[in-house]
């Protein structure tokens, strides 16, 4: 069973910069790729992000391309989510989770079987 916990999160204000952390317990060969979410009151959960482990390529979400950058860090069990030039639709709760399904990964909730307890992000105007 691979345990997430995510870290990182805070208030900043718009146009600021946070860096999230998400740390597993283990990063087996089973683990094929982690995801971001985040999911704002009111709303569905978003996939913003995601990056393939075995090798370590990104995929992004319209809404963030540009601004935020994934990257891991594979001997720390460590996959983080930097997040420059915040808006405040940026507010959100923020998730990690990984998938042990031998499956290409995407932003698609259901394609992730291990979750995080996630971070509040709020972005101020």
């Amino acid at each position: 069973e691979v345990q997430l916990v995510e870290s990182g999160g805070g208030l900043v204000q718009a146009g600021g910069s946070l860096r999230l952390s998400c740390v597993a317990s283990e990063f087996t060969f089973d683990v094929y790729g982690v995801g971001w979410f985040r999911q704002a009151p009111g709303k569905e959960r978003e996939g913003i992000g995601c990056i393939s482990l075995p090798d370590g390529r990104p995929l992004y979400a319209d809404s963030v391309q540009g601004r935020f950058t994934i990257s891991s860090d594979n001997a720390k069990n460590t996959v983080y989510l930097q997040m420059d030039s915040l808006k405040p639709e940026d507010t959100a709760v923020y998730y990690c989770a990984a998938s042990t399904i031998p499956l290409r990964i995407g932003l698609f909730p259901a394609e992730y079987n291990h979750w995080g307890q996630g971070t509040q992000v709020t972005v101020s105007s």
